[in-house]
């Protein structure tokens, strides 16, 4: 990074966008949002209420919403529970067969989480639409408006779980655990193809100037760049990194290297230019494409292993790679 324009093309990962692909990491991040969603499902029957409005709605028997929402109540917690030992399986499955490398690709399967939250949020909307129901909370148009969102909640648990079940019969399966790090690895080449320098200019023979070093100990996950570069334009000087994402990083080892442009040029303060380095225990398949084509190569080593013997997943990883 140097005196040249930031990268600004829209595919370009930044921060924000390397922080959620963390959140998609996290089982516990969309249950909470469908939690949420569910509760303000409840909220809007009640607000149905106290609209100044004449509803002109079917009269609803408040025997039969309790009814339907004892049925959502004591199937959806068993469902959920199904779910959770069927992603769990599939989890140790990826570290046996596969790798366990591969392990946050799994975690992050859209499906699977988009169902486990669909079932979670249908238990906790029943639960709460049944403690109001019970109370006498809602009125005529409330139990309507009660009624349709309960109707929405079965029909969106059918569709969900016909879509999941044939997913978790693949989930966590050698050749889609294969299929998945193939495609993350090839997005990652994809963009260091676009960036072969990460935005940057190509060093230009051995680094020279005031080098910078961590206080962490890890593997750099990812550089924002951009960040670099405002520094760079702000105290006009040039700076010149020594590691790659994938590297592993100790305080001994420097991070770049600072060249102002002229003599007497303000330095930055190396903790700024420290936040632009995100150091982590385990290397991530965003920026770094070779750790890609390692946990392919990991998969095909134990794939031709004494105990397992399983040459045609050699072949399949070679086809991978090429």
């Amino acid at each position: 990074a140097g005196p040249i324009a930031p990268p600004t093309l829209p595919d370009m990962p930044n921060r924000l966008h390397f922080l959620l692909r963390r959140l998609r990491e996290r089982l516990w991040v969309k249950p909470l949002l469908a939690c949420i969603l569910s509760v303000f499902g409840v909220l809007l029957a009640y607000l149905a209420d106290h609209v100044p409005i004449d509803w002109k709605v079917p009269e609803i028997a408040q025997a039969s919403v309790i009814d339907l929402l004892k049925i959502i109540a004591s199937s959806m917690l068993g469902v959920a529970t199904f779910a959770v030992a069927s992603m769990v399986a599939a989890y140790v499955s990826t570290g046996q067969s596969a790798t366990a490398r591969a392990f946050p690709l799994v975690v992050a399967d859209d499906t699977s989480q988009n169902a486990l939250s669909i079932f979670v949020g249908a238990f906790i909307f029943s639960i709460v639409a049944l403690s109001a129901s019970t109370n006498d909370y809602f009125g005529k148009a409330g139990r309507f408006t009660l009624f349709v969102l309960i109707l929405l909640v079965l029909a969106t648990v059918v569709l969900v779980f016909v879509r999941w079940v044939d997913t978790i019969a693949r989930l966590g399966r050698l050749g889609a655990v294969m299929g998945t790090v193939e495609q993350v690895t090839s997005q990652a080449m994809a963009r260091r193809q676009r960036y072969p320098h990460l935005g940057g200019l190509a060093a230009d023979g051995p680094p020279i100037g005031q080098a910078f070093y961590a206080r962490d100990t890890g593997y750099l996950q990812r550089i924002d760049v951009a960040a670099l570069q405002r520094s760079a334009e702000e105290h006009r000087l040039q700076i010149t990194l020594a590691v790659l994402p994938g590297a592993q990083i100790v305080p001994s080892r420097p991070l770049g290297y600072l060249r102002p442009d002229h003599d007497g040029a303000a330095m930055p303060d190396d903790e700024d230019l420290r936040q632009a380095f995100i150091i982590g225990a385990n290397r991530h398949f965003d920026d770094d494409p070779r750790f890609g084509l390692v946990v392919l190569s990991e998969i095909g080593g134990r794939a031709l292993s004494k105990g397992i013997n399983d040459p045609g997943t050699g072949i399949g990883v070679l086809g991978a790679l090429q």
